[in-house]
């Protein structure tokens, strides 16, 4: 019986050991699994970044008289520059820019020195400017092409 008796503890001291270590690799399973899936849902609710913006220069600024001030001439000069997230779009934008550059003159002659004094104005001027862009490319190209148009350097005197 005292062999028997040193083999019983031997073997339960396996079996708890066997127990410990497979509760030890499922334990150890599961964090994986959770550490993974939750790794996957939180890439699937980040929202998705749009393309780069890129931008396209209108050079030279457009210098044009305001119209009728009592105060003498009045001038504007602005800078101008496209943006765009559409593969090509730049080249495309680039291609047509001469036409930009005539119905943006255009627009820019039409202002009033009092129009373009507040904030307001020139967010309007500035929204119009891009209508113009944007009529003008679909109906050359299908698609507007830009985004939102920018003044960089803005002018009045």
């Amino acid at each position: 019986m005292a062999a028997e008796s040193s083999k019983a503890p031997s073997s339960r001291s396996h079996l708890i050991v066997l127990i410990i270590v497979a509760l030890t690799a499922i334990i150890g399973t599961g964090a994986v699994v959770a550490w993974y899936l939750g790794g996957a849902r939180a890439e699937a609710t980040q929202p998705e970044l749009p393309a780069p913006a890129q931008y396209l220069a209108l050079p030279p600024p457009f210098i044009v008289n305001l119209e009728g001030t009592g105060a003498g001439p009045r001038y504007l000069q602005v800078e101008v520059q496209l943006v765009t997230r559409e593969p090509g779009a730049v080249e495309t934008l680039q291609h047509h820019a001469p036409g930009l550059r005539a119905r943006l003159l255009m627009l820019f002659a039409q202002q009033t020195y009092e129009g373009l004094s507040t904030r307001e104005g020139k967010e309007a001027l500035q929204q119009s400017a891009l209508e113009e862009v944007q009529a003008l490319m679909i109906a050359e190209t299908g698609q507007p092409q830009a985004e939102a148009l920018l003044f960089t350097s803005f002018v009045t005197q």
